[in-house]
């Protein structure tokens, strides 16, 4: 088990010598505690999957360092750094029993039988796995050789750290939320560094406790889900995070108002002295935007249309060119064509150039 420490990490497949914006993981400088649960969450190509290999060691960096623990890991070899690795489709040896995979990390490392079967008896209780220890694993479904290859990976007390590579992909939908909650309680009882990548935001905000959000080969944010979603320090953060993501529109902002389209939304902060020649945008979730009845006063927007998600409403309106989804309250009876906006001021995010700005009290 150990900490981690990033150092002005970076890499390029192109070489040190490539432009430094073409790079597929830009320099990133961050620390990861002994024993956290941490998710790298963006989309295809974004370089989380780049930034795991040269955790592992798979991939040596371009730029800085790794630090385990304080000690420089970044020139020794995956197998010195003590790591396990699950990956995106179970590795595991068809001809041996579910017993024998399990086994075999320690096996290969020496480990005296009666340690050997004892670690595979506990991690074989805790993935549900004991009524199948003696069977072959060839015939066993994708989910029961998924458990086997995060077994594997678990059965090593004494890994720096575990490494998930979306290991979910392949399992039935049905059966992720069960497998989910099984790494959940598996980190919990032991107590292990573990760092997942995947693509999928329900996934990353049900298994971590600190989620690593990736744009473009950089670190946007890094922060508790529910840091993430109350207050997005990027815009892509607020649209790649939530069902649906944050409304993100350009606005003229001046001290504590927002002019859309000529409407005005009341700010909760001041924002005189925005950066000259900046990109203004603001963003609002679509909970904390109200359709209500249209009355002289109130913004109001165009309805195109409802989608009924069961639990909840959202409104699909427009102003002008702008457009927003807002909750439709419980019981509320939606107008035909026009309807009132009520913004709660609190959660309106202003950014400049893509980046959240404070404003002030």
């Amino acid at each position: 088990m150990a900490r981690i420490d990033l150092v002005d990490l970076a890499h390029s497949y192109s070489g040190n010598a490539a432009d430094p914006e073409s790079f597929a993981l830009k320099p990133i400088s961050m620390t990861w505690r002994q024993g956290g649960a941490y998710a790298l969450l963006g989309p295809s190509g974004c370089g989380k999957t780049t930034l795991l290999n040269l955790i592992s060691g798979i991939v040596t960096p371009s730029r800085g360092k790794i630090l385990f623990d304080g000690v420089d890991i970044t020139p020794l070899s995956t197998q010195k750094r003590n790591i396990a690795q699950v990956f995106q489709f179970p590795v595991i040896y068809d001809t041996m029993t579910v017993g024998q995979n399990l086994a075999f990390p320690l096996k290969n490392r020496g480990v005296p039988k009666p340690e050997i079967d004892a670690r595979v008896a506990e991690i074989a209780r805790l993935l549900d796995l004991t009524p199948h220890l003696g069977r072959k694993a060839t015939r066993l479904t994708a989910d029961a050789k998924q458990k086997i290859s995060l077994g594997r990976g678990l059965v090593r007390s004494d890994v720096a750290a575990v490494l998930f590579d979306e290991p979910l992909t392949v399992i039935d939908p049905e059966l992720k939320w069960q497998l989910r909650s099984k790494l959940k309680a598996l980190h919990r009882a032991l107590d292990l560094t573990m760092i997942y990548v995947t693509h999928d935001q329900t996934e990353a905000l049900t298994f971590a406790d600190t989620v690593v959000v990736m744009h473009d080969g950089r670190v946007v944010q890094s922060g508790t889900p529910a840091e993430l979603f109350d207050k997005p320090a990027h815009t892509f953060v607020g649209y790649f995070i939530g069902s649906p993501g944050m409304n993100i529109v350009p606005a003229v902002v001046r001290g504590r108002e927002a002019l859309i389209d000529g409407h005005t939304i009341a700010l909760n902060r001041n924002y005189d002295g925005l950066p000259a020649g900046a990109r203004i945008e603001i963003g609002v979730r679509p909970e904390f935007v109200d359709v209500a009845q249209p009355v002289p006063g109130l913004l109001s927007a165009n309805i195109e249309r409802i989608d009924d998600l069961g639990r909840i409403r959202f409104a699909r309106v427009r102003i002008g060119d702008a457009k927003f989804a807002a909750r439709v309250p419980p019981g509320f009876s939606v107008p035909d064509n026009v309807a009132g906006l009520v913004f709660d001021p609190s959660h309106v995010h202003v950014y400049a150039d893509s980046r959240l700005i404070e404003g002030s009290a």
